[in-house]
């Protein structure tokens, strides 16, 4: 199909990669948990496209040149990790009662999850290791076989965090009613982005 030797391999395997906690699934949590279920929108959109901008960076070859670079390379997931770590401190330092440490706009929801994405260098590489397990040689055709793959991770990745936004959606408003339980989620999820951000870096 398209030069994609197995598309629903090719779908199941990225279904298996999203379903995979990382740092933008608790990007997508916890924009939900401060604004709702539009912001969970707005980071999705976020995700989507610094995904999408990585994917073509990666079939461009950028990859192939962090790769020979390893300072510019070893800068970029330094960058990355100081921005992960950075948002999660504010979340685990943030005390009741104060200004959130990420404001409930949906456009900032859509640069944060925008920045964390991009800022991880590492899925590039993900990239062009991940699309030669499912061309065809012989049959690929070029751009059309990456844009059909692309458009798919676009589709897959849209309807997989819109449920999770929902789900998250429903749970935060129970969480609400109970303000310790909320902030210590809160500060779970500020640990969980810190160790994402010194995991980056090594």
């Amino acid at each position: 199909m398209l030069g994609i030797t197995d598309y629903w391999a090719f779908v199941a395997a990225v279904l298996v990669f999203l379903a995979l906690p990382g740092p933008g699934t608790f990007a997508l949590l916890t924009s939900t948990g401060k604004g709702g279920f539009h912001a969970g929108a707005a980071a999705t959109l976020g995700l989507i496209v610094g995904d999408q901008m990585l994917l073509w960076l990666a079939v461009l070859g950028v990859a192939a040149v962090l790769h020979a670079q390893p300072v510019l390379f070893k800068l970029l997931q330094y960058a990355g990790a100081a921005y992960l770590v950075l948002v999660g401190l504010r979340l685990i330092v943030a005390r009741g009662g104060e200004a959130q440490p990420i404001r409930i706009h949906a456009e900032h929801y859509f640069r944060q999850a925008l920045l964390i994405t991009l800022l991880n260098p590492k899925a590039i590489v993900f990239y062009m290791a991940f699309f030669p397990l499912f061309i065809d040689p012989g049959t690929q055709q070029g751009a059309v076989t990456f844009g059909a793959m692309a458009l798919t991770i676009a589709l897959l990745t849209l309807v997989y965090c819109l449920m999770l936004v929902a789900f998250a959606r429903v749970v935060t408003a129970r969480v609400k009613a109970h303000r310790k339980l909320a902030r210590a989620l809160e500060r779970l999820a500020g640990i969980v982005l810190v160790t994402f951000g010194i995991k980056l870096a090594q």
